[in-house]
């Protein structure tokens, strides 16, 4: 056998044999977050048909380019009138229309879905729970004395600290992490390669307070815990936008993970400014891919609509 055919023979092949092995094709090879948020929305439309997941596939890409579309412009509808967010709908399209492209790219289907998602303001607010509420989470925190107590302890300052998103957090591993040096690997949004972040000396007493409790040994860095008390596996996006609210909810504010990440860029911003440095150094914390987007918490901060108002008021 040839070199040639020696590599070719190597080659995976994901080519799916029905159209019902296109959603195990479709999800194979990317990020566990990723495949969970896929999943959740996949899901979310089959409970819309009322069928199983592989079923809702099958029957999407077999309805042909003007079923499909309609379904889907009926599903769209459907999720208008549960009240949820435009980003959360949108999200779940987007989950469609990638699925269906996938189709599209090996051969299954020869036709694009046309759905589009709803117009959405971006960030309306970005300052996060403040401050002080933030404060109060870590106290209420702090005042308890469980494993379960130090474990989300490291978890609200992680997503403050370091400006984390929960998919972020929640990929954590053991191997991420270098004690020794205060640092942790994360891999960001949109990115192939991890990153290395240094811990401030308050999350890294924190964490080294976490790991007394959860053990040197691999594998994921936060777990559940069980009614028992015991680790049960990975700490899930879900559990921990549950537990942010949670604590929030505790002392009176309302928050969830992104919104600690808020707080932490507007105060990055504020800081900057204080201290004369460059938007491109709150970059380099926030992570942006794109300025554009971090530029929306310097418009925030400087209250320029306000500051007019007071003017001609």
């Amino acid at each position: 056998m040839s070199q040639i055919q020696n590599a070719v023979a190597t080659i995976p092949t994901w080519q799916p044999t029905t159209r019902e092995d296109v959603l195990d094709s479709f999800l194979r090879g990317r990020k566990e977050t990723t495949i969970m948020s896929y999943r959740q929305d996949i899901a979310d439309f089959a409970g819309f048909l009322g069928t199983t997941d592989r079923e809702a596939v099958e029957t999407l890409l077999a309805s042909g380019p003007g079923h499909a579309n309609m379904m889907v412009l009926n599903y769209r509808a459907f999720l208008l009138t549960k009240g949820l967010q435009p980003t959360t709908i949108n999200r779940r399209l987007a989950t469609l229309r990638s699925l269906t492209k996938f189709a599209r790219l090996t051969g299954w289907i020869n036709w694009k879905l046309e759905v589009q998602g709803l117009k959405t303001e971006a960030y309306r607010d970005t300052s996060g729970p403040g401050t002080i509420a933030y404060r109060k989470m870590l106290a209420r925190v702090e005042e308890k004395h469980t494993g379960k107590a130090i474990r989300d302890l490291v978890i609200l300052r992680l997503l403050h600290d370091l400006g984390l998103r929960r998919g972020e957090l929640v990929a954590i591993n053991m191997t991420d992490l270098d004690i020794d040096k205060g640092i942790v690997n994360i891999l960001g949004k949109g990115r192939l390669q991890k990153e290395r972040l240094s811990l401030p000396a308050p999350t890294r007493a924190a964490l080294n307070a976490w790991l007394e409790v959860r053990g040197m040994e691999d594998g994921p860095l936060f777990t559940n815990f069980d009614r028992a008390g015991q680790g049960t596996g990975r700490l899930t996006g879900t559990a921990v936008y549950k537990l942010v609210r949670s604590i929030g909810q505790a002392v009176g504010a309302t928050t969830r993970p992104h919104g600690l990440r808020h707080l932490a860029v507007t105060e990055a911003v504020r800081a900057a400014q204080k201290a004369g440095y460059g938007i491109e150094k709150v970059l380099d914390f926030s992570r942006h891919a794109d300025l554009k987007t971090l530029m929306v918490y310097v418009d925030h901060d400087r209250d320029a609509q306000g500051k007019i108002a007071s003017l001609i008021a």
